[in-house]
């Protein structure tokens, strides 16, 4: 079973990030929209990035002030934890749960390293993903499907699965555009 969640406020509507895993490779793509309710406030910006000396890859759906504060939290689990990254979303989950204002954020993360791929929501939840692709945000139900579609059927690399993915994506959701931010680890 593949994953794609929505960050639980219906306010919140903008990204997509996907994470696709194949023949050893995995890919994290964001779409760069940034939207103020039903207007277009950005275009380029980066939802994805490297942490933890190059090794994971993270990506947030949903408030971009929440992301960064959550981006922050996780970067320093993962330093607490030496790179671990279930132990440091574990805790970060843990934090965010039962901390007064982290309980506050609209966002989901989602992390990946060389071996797995995890969602964390503020609900206290740390989802590993049974197959090779998960997403998150709006238009993550879009290229969820558009990605297991072409894992199953094509010898597309991870990196073409993503690209190809997330333009289906953003020609579907309105809260998602086609400037893609890749990383590869």
């Amino acid at each position: 079973m593949s994953l794609s969640l929505q960050p639980a406020s219906s306010s919140i509507r903008s990204t997509t990030v996907l994470v696709v895993r194949r023949d050893g490779r995995v890919v994290m793509a964001g779409d760069g929209q940034v939207t103020f309710g039903d207007t277009v406030m950005k275009h380029q910006a980066r939802k994805v990035r490297k942490m933890f000396h190059g090794s994971i890859l993270a990506g947030f759906a949903g408030a971009t002030a929440d992301a960064f504060t959550l981006f922050e939290r996780l970067e320093s689990k993962l330093e607490q934890y030496s790179g671990n990254l279930t132990r440091a979303a574990v805790e970060l989950a843990k934090d965010w749960r039962t901390d007064r204002a982290l309980r506050r954020l609209e966002a989901l993360l989602i992390a990946a390293d060389a071996s797995q791929t995890l969602i964390l929501s503020g609900t206290g939840d740390v989802i590993e993903p049974d197959e090779a692709v998960a997403a998150v945000g709006s238009g993550a139900p879009y290229a969820l499907a558009a990605a297991r579609a072409l894992i199953a059927h094509t010898p597309m690399d991870a990196r073409r699965v993503a690209e190809e993915s997330m333009r289906i994506a953003a020609s579907i959701c309105i809260y998602t555009n086609d400037v893609f931010t890749l990383e590869e680890l």
